[in-house]
């Protein structure tokens, strides 16, 4: 070796650990941002249809335009509801049990927030029968917020709602029967299905029953959607065009939470963000699926394939519901499609620390499949690829670490450059994306906390219930 290779080497800076650390959070940054489905971008939307134009799928369930009634009346409990009046009525405790791709265009990578595709969604001239269903336990904080959007609903065929009393001591059903009666628009049914039986969880008991009752009137599609989002009038509509035009058997939109608070400033655009991260909407929807995954809070379901997948008897068990449902209709031979909503909106509020805390700490542990491993793994993963950023440029910086500084810096832009796009999304302010790795701390924080209450007997608690050892969302 000539002796100048010696003397080059040497005045090269040492690498320290901290360094190599920086340099390695600057490689993840470089793979998540090029090969993870380009999960930052945020342009996977329904698009706007063009009314009035055909449909090849052929003559769909329920007559286009067929009237509605006028009116809102109680009627006794346990005469199944098969007309398509409007009125509202009680069911009894116990019901019946339940026994191509979807993707869409890209844009140009360098406009992140653009539509999802180029042209607008041609419109069905028929369209199918719908029925509604929302699971809803102490709910009435919010139902006068989106019980009525979802009775206003300008869906040109025939649609009704079942609200699922899970168990309410608020007086949520009668609440759901005062709106109705106000507000008029779709018929609505209110169901009680009485406490879950052993092995099931909450949520999925109240929509075993709200879909055995939803089958009973033949509708070619469910919409199953939580008590606390609000939908536009439209929104039944585009998701419906949406499915029948692309083959789809199950829609699903990421609602757009509330961000007013100051820790739903912090938390809430990076809980979806996250998601994001971990099933890239890519992935999700494009012809050979390399992830599957549906966001709860606003899934179009067809019935044959919910029937076919055996839900939600097949993952009664699950915490995260979402994704097993959506893993169960995969199984199935379904097709998926997973997006972010500009017509669909949480209105739950989260004005502190604490509510946020218990949202996400409740299923964290879940998703890790309740696997320690999983959790070390986890909880390094974070800390190279969010910590260790901001640490290695304020500490190169003050100790002369050229590399670590260097490394660092580059790093925490990466991050805070792919934040951007949520943030807007949310139409959040942009300084709020160097802050991401604190955020990030915070959900380390969550998720060792939601396993330590796993460990302790306490599993999943929610709304009252606690899952001591609940299913994590199977992977099969």
């Amino acid at each position: 070796m000539s002796p100048a290779y010696p003397a080059f080497w040497g005045r090269l800076p040492r690498m320290d650990t901290l360094a190599w650390l920086a340099f390695a959070s600057l490689a993840a940054w470089a793979w998540l941002l090029l090969g993870q489905g380009f999960f930052w971008r945020t342009d996977q939307r329904l698009p706007p249809p063009t009314r009035g134009m055909g449909h090849p799928r052929g003559e769909p369930l329920g007559e286009p335009g067929a009237p509605i009634g006028g009116h809102v009346r109680e009627e006794p409990a346990g005469k199944p509801d098969t007309s398509a009046g409007r009125h509202a009525r009680e069911e009894p405790t116990e019901g019946p049990s339940a026994p191509s791709d979807g993707h869409v265009p890209e844009e140009a990578a360098g406009k992140p927030d653009a539509p999802t595709v180029r042209h607008a969604r041609e419109e069905p001239t028929a369209w199918p029968r719908v029925v509604v269903v929302v699971p809803a336990r102490d709910e009435a904080g919010v139902l006068p917020l989106s019980l009525p959007s979802l009775l206003a609903q300008d869906y040109p065929g025939v649609a009704e709602v079942v609200l699922v009393d899970d168990g309410s001591t608020d007086g949520t059903g009668a609440l759901a029967v005062e709106l109705a009666s106000r507000c008029g628009g779709l018929p609505l049914t209110v169901a009680s299905p009485g406490e879950p039986e052993p092995g099931w969880t909450g949520k999925l008991w109240a929509l075993r029953h709200g879909m055995a009752l939803a089958r009973a009137r033949g509708p070619e599609f469910l919409l199953l959607t939580d008590a606390d989002i609000a939908h536009e009038p439209d929104s039944l509509r585009l998701l419906v065009s949406a499915a029948m035009e692309n083959d789809l058997d199950l829609v699903s939109q990421m609602a757009r939470l509330r961000v007013e608070s100051m820790w739903e400033r912090l938390v809430v655009p990076a809980f979806v963000y996250f998601f994001a991260q971990l099933y890239p909407f890519r992935w999700i929807n494009r012809a050979r699926p390399r992830a599957t995954a549906a966001a709860g809070g606003c899934v179009l379901l067809r019935t044959e394939t919910a029937v076919a997948a055996g839900v939600p008897e097949s993952i009664r068990q699950a915490v995260i519901d979402d994704v097993s449902l959506a893993r169960a209709v995969r199984r199935a031979g379904g097709r998926i499609w997973l997006g972010l909503a500009e017509r669909v909106d949480s209105v739950r509020p989260y004005p502190g620390l604490g509510e946020l805390w218990r949202m996400v700490a409740r299923s964290a542990y879940a998703q890790l499949r309740h696997s320690p491993l999983l959790l070390l793994g986890t909880v390094a993963g974070l800390v190279v690829v969010y910590l260790v950023p901001p640490v290695a440029l304020v500490a190169g910086a003050a100790t002369g670490n050229a590399p670590a500084a260097w490394a660092g810096g580059a790093a925490w832009a990466a991050m805070a450059g792919s934040y951007v796009p949520m943030l807007r999304h949310y139409r959040q302010p942009l300084w709020l994306a160097p802050l991401l790795p604190f955020t990030a701390f915070l959900y380390l924080l969550m998720t060792v906390d939601s396993a330590v209450q796993h460990h302790r007997g306490r599993g999943a608690a929610w709304k009252g219930r606690t899952y001591a050892r609940p299913e994590a969302a199977p992977d099969r």
